[in-house]
Protein backbone atom coordinates (compact mmCIF):
# COMPACT_ATOMS: atom_id res chain seq x y z
CA UNK A 1 0.00 0.00 0.00
CA UNK A 2 1.22 3.47 -0.86
CA UNK A 3 -0.36 6.43 0.89
CA UNK A 4 -3.39 4.31 1.79
CA UNK A 5 -4.06 3.24 -1.79
CA UNK A 6 -4.38 -0.45 -2.69
CA UNK A 7 -1.78 -2.08 -4.92
CA UNK A 8 -2.16 -1.19 -8.57
CA UNK A 9 -3.82 2.17 -7.90
CA UNK A 10 -1.63 5.05 -9.01
CA UNK A 11 -1.39 7.94 -6.55
CA UNK A 12 0.01 11.37 -7.33
CA UNK A 13 1.92 12.08 -4.10
CA UNK A 14 2.72 15.62 -5.26
CA UNK A 15 -0.84 16.47 -4.27
CA UNK A 16 -0.29 15.34 -0.68
CA UNK A 17 0.48 18.25 1.61
CA UNK A 18 1.88 17.48 5.03
CA UNK A 19 1.68 20.30 7.58
CA UNK A 20 5.01 21.98 8.31
CA UNK A 21 4.75 21.25 12.04
CA UNK A 22 4.42 17.45 11.66
CA UNK A 23 7.44 15.43 12.77
CA UNK A 24 9.12 12.41 11.18
CA UNK A 25 9.41 10.62 14.53
CA UNK A 26 6.14 11.68 16.11
CA UNK A 27 4.96 10.48 19.51
CA UNK A 28 3.49 6.97 19.48
CA UNK A 29 0.05 8.17 20.61
CA UNK A 30 -0.60 9.46 17.09
CA UNK A 31 -0.04 13.17 17.69
CA UNK A 32 2.05 14.24 14.65
CA UNK A 33 3.24 17.47 16.31
CA UNK A 34 4.43 15.89 19.57
CA UNK A 35 8.05 14.71 19.49
CA UNK A 36 9.01 11.18 20.43
CA UNK A 37 11.84 10.92 22.95
CA UNK A 38 15.10 10.36 21.00
CA UNK A 39 16.08 7.40 23.17
CA UNK A 40 12.88 5.58 22.24
CA UNK A 41 13.87 5.56 18.55
CA UNK A 42 17.30 4.16 19.39
CA UNK A 43 15.86 1.59 21.79
CA UNK A 44 13.24 0.45 19.29
CA UNK A 45 15.84 0.16 16.51
CA UNK A 46 18.27 -1.74 18.75
CA UNK A 47 15.60 -4.21 19.86
CA UNK A 48 14.34 -4.87 16.33
CA UNK A 49 17.85 -5.17 14.89
CA UNK A 50 18.82 -7.68 17.59
CA UNK A 51 15.78 -9.82 16.77
CA UNK A 52 16.51 -9.75 13.04
CA UNK A 53 20.32 -9.93 13.07
CA UNK A 54 20.86 -11.94 16.23
CA UNK A 55 23.27 -9.37 17.67
CA UNK A 56 23.08 -5.84 19.01
CA UNK A 57 23.79 -2.86 16.77
CA UNK A 58 23.14 0.85 17.28
CA UNK A 59 21.98 3.40 14.72
CA UNK A 60 25.37 5.11 14.99
CA UNK A 61 27.07 1.80 14.19
CA UNK A 62 25.24 1.80 10.86
CA UNK A 63 26.56 5.28 10.12
CA UNK A 64 30.14 4.26 10.89
CA UNK A 65 29.82 1.04 8.89
CA UNK A 66 28.36 2.98 5.96
CA UNK A 67 31.29 5.40 5.93
CA UNK A 68 33.88 2.64 6.24
CA UNK A 69 32.24 0.56 3.52
CA UNK A 70 32.16 3.53 1.12
CA UNK A 71 35.86 4.18 1.74
CA UNK A 72 36.65 0.49 1.19
CA UNK A 73 34.77 0.61 -2.12
CA UNK A 74 36.97 3.47 -3.30
CA UNK A 75 34.43 6.26 -2.93
CA UNK A 76 36.29 9.60 -2.90
CA UNK A 77 36.93 10.97 0.60
CA UNK A 78 35.16 14.26 -0.10
CA UNK A 79 32.02 12.38 -1.20
CA UNK A 80 31.94 10.18 1.92
CA UNK A 81 32.62 13.22 4.11
CA UNK A 82 29.69 15.09 2.58
CA UNK A 83 27.34 12.12 3.07
CA UNK A 84 28.32 11.85 6.74
CA UNK A 85 28.30 15.60 7.37
CA UNK A 86 32.03 15.78 8.09
CA UNK A 87 34.88 17.87 6.84
CA UNK A 88 37.20 15.58 4.80
CA UNK A 89 40.01 16.05 7.35
CA UNK A 90 37.70 14.83 10.14
CA UNK A 91 36.63 11.88 8.03
CA UNK A 92 40.24 10.86 7.41
CA UNK A 93 41.07 11.22 11.09
CA UNK A 94 38.09 9.21 12.35
CA UNK A 95 37.13 6.71 9.64
CA UNK A 96 40.25 5.97 7.62
CA UNK A 97 41.81 4.05 10.53
CA UNK A 98 38.83 1.66 10.42
CA UNK A 99 39.45 0.52 6.87
CA UNK A 100 41.90 -2.24 5.98
CA UNK A 101 41.38 -2.35 2.24
CA UNK A 102 42.99 1.04 1.68
CA UNK A 103 46.31 -0.09 3.12
CA UNK A 104 46.18 -3.42 1.30
CA UNK A 105 45.40 -1.67 -1.98
CA UNK A 106 48.23 0.82 -1.50
CA UNK A 107 50.72 -1.95 -0.72
CA UNK A 108 49.61 -3.91 -3.79
CA UNK A 109 49.98 -0.88 -6.07
CA UNK A 110 53.44 -0.03 -4.72
CA UNK A 111 54.43 -3.69 -5.09
CA UNK A 112 53.38 -3.71 -8.74
CA UNK A 113 55.12 -0.42 -9.39
CA UNK A 114 58.41 -1.49 -7.84
CA UNK A 115 58.37 -5.11 -9.07
CA UNK A 116 60.63 -4.38 -12.01
CA UNK A 117 62.96 -2.20 -9.96
CA UNK A 118 64.16 -4.95 -7.65
CA UNK A 119 67.95 -5.25 -7.70
CA UNK A 120 69.06 -8.82 -7.44
CA UNK A 121 72.46 -10.47 -7.45
CA UNK A 122 74.56 -9.79 -10.54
Amino acid sequence: MVAGAPDGVEVDLSLVRIPDDWLIFAAPDGQPTEPRHPDSITKQFTNRAAKILGFSIRLHDLRVSHGTWLLDQGTPVHTVAKRLGHDPSVLLKVYAKRTQKGDESAAEKIGLLTKGLAIGPT
